[in-house]
């Protein structure tokens, strides 16, 4: 379990938060192994002021809320956005800025926020021999607050402020009114008295790509910029901002958020332990009961289709095939009837082609084969009256491949086979006779193979 933001949450909740993980996570290896430094935790407030239900829920879910393996894999900097057109995701002014939260509560979190590391930006209002003094103008690193108005004061002293070269006296190239940005040095929340460092080295490790030292107007954190426009502004609405800003259009914004709080989008976290991602199969996600429901859906058209064709209704019948393909395109059942149906109707190159999709999707489907099987037959039987006697007999014995057994095709293929061996044209000539005859028997037998599905 993570120890530091354990005893995050009990300065925050109390010494009741504190007996029920004890209640709770007494059988937790990890609890118990961390429990003897939590003893020292000192705590914020009053056991009434806390939130009995709230504490319950974190007591019994403490093992996935402060689970390590939540954390990002891989500390990502954080950006230093300088330019609004590099901006990824939309920059807002702090929420508290549109709300009335009283001074007095916004000053105290602060002071219980801030760490040591964290990044703010200022104006020198005083210089003495022994460092200056900053007005705090907003943070611009860790957390995101304007903190203008708190009416806050920061130390630097000369010697967290690194020496130029062409002064002797660091403090010689300062001047008062210039903005600075300061890493966090030192935290007196008693006192109410905060250090800061110019030094790159006093800021966090997740921060160190930040420049420390004097700054431009325009270099000010864009958060700030735009909370000042909006409290020069009393109509600017949350709203107006975010639609505003140029991260909010970003097409990946999306990706990009999930991204940089380590949250997996085909493996989120859950506070319900049944929908833990490492007890899911790859079925049970969205994408997989989708493709589920879609040949669902696709099933109930076929049926509608086989209703239809069994009482006349052709056209209708067709709709609904096609209706069940264009929701799933590969579904078998829906390519076998529509196949079933074209070849009812003449169109036996058509109903070829759907035996043939519904058989690469399902290769042992037994009426794909056995109708693809009979329509092979039917389609030798018309190239035999064009006097295609080659391919009609290529199609005779891919029949026999699907169905060895199929005594039609077997003696189509019989006779073909004698009539190509036998020179003359007097043969060829008699190859054409009764042709229709075997047609109107063809689809006798194929409208009582559909009526049966």
């Amino acid at each position: 379990m993570d120890r530091d933001l354990l005893r995050q949450s009990l300065t925050y909740h109390g010494e009741s938060l504190f007996r029920k993980l004890k209640c709770e996570q007494t059988e937790n290896p990890d609890f118990q192994a961390v429990v003897s430094d939590l003893c020292k935790a000192t705590y914020e407030r009053d056991e009434e002021q806390g939130s009995s239900l709230v504490e319950q829920f974190i007591a019994r879910k403490a093992d996935i809320l402060f689970c390590p393996a939540w954390k990002t894999a891989t500390v990502q900097e954080e950006e230093h956005e300088e330019d609004e057109a590099a901006e990824p995701c939309a920059i807002m002014p702090p929420l508290e800025l549109f709300m009335e939260v009283p001074y007095e509560e916004r000053r105290a979190m602060l002071y219980r926020d801030l760490e040591r590391g964290d990044i703010v930006v200022g104006r020198i209002n005083n210089i003495r021999e022994y460092g200056f003094f900053l007005t705090l103008l907003c943070m611009a690193g860790g957390l995101k607050r304007d903190i203008e108005d708190l009416e806050l004061s920061a130390l630097c002293h000369i010697r967290e402020i690194p020496s130029s070269g062409s002064h002797d006296d660091p403090l010689s190239y300062y001047q008062t009114g210039d903005f600075i940005r300061a890493g966090v040095k030192d935290i007196d929340r008693y006192q109410e008295k905060i250090t800061v460092s110019l030094l790159q080295a006093s800021g966090s490790p997740t921060l160190k790509h930040i420049k420390l030292g004097v700054i431009t107007r325009e270099e000010l954190p864009i958060h700030y910029s735009r909370s000042v426009h909006v409290a020069s502004d009393s109509s600017e609405t949350y709203q107006c901002i975010l639609s505003s800003c140029h991260g909010y259009h970003n097409p990946s914004v999306v990706d990009y958020l999930l991204e940089k709080v380590g949250v997996s989008d085909t493996h989120p976290p859950s506070m319900m332990r049944g929908l833990q991602s490492k007890l899911f199969h790859e079925e049970d996600f969205a994408s997989a009961i989708r493709r589920k429901q879609s040949a669902s859906w696709a099933l109930k058209c076929v049926r509608a289709g086989v209703d239809h064709f069994k009482h006349g209704r052709h056209v209708e019948a067709m709709n609904e095939y096609n209706k069940a393909l264009d929701i799933d395109t590969n579904n078998v059942e829906a390519l076998v009837a529509r196949g079933a149906l074209y070849a009812n109707k003449g169109s036996i190159i058509k109903a070829i082609t759907d035996f043939e999709l519904a058989l690469e999707s399902c290769p042992d489907h037994r009426n794909a084969k056995k109708y693809l099987c009979q329509t092979l037959v039917e389609r030798g039987k018309q190239l035999e009256g064009q006097e295609k006697l080659v391919t009609a007999e290529g199609l005779y014995r891919r029949a026999l491949s699907l169905d060895d057994c199929n005594l039609e095709a077997q003696e189509a293929l019989h006779k073909i086979t004698d009539t190509i061996q036998v020179s003359g044209p007097q043969h060829a000539r008699g190859v054409g006779e009764n042709m229709f005859l075997r047609k109107v028997l063809f689809v006798n037998v194929m409208y009582k193979n559909i009526t049966g599905l």
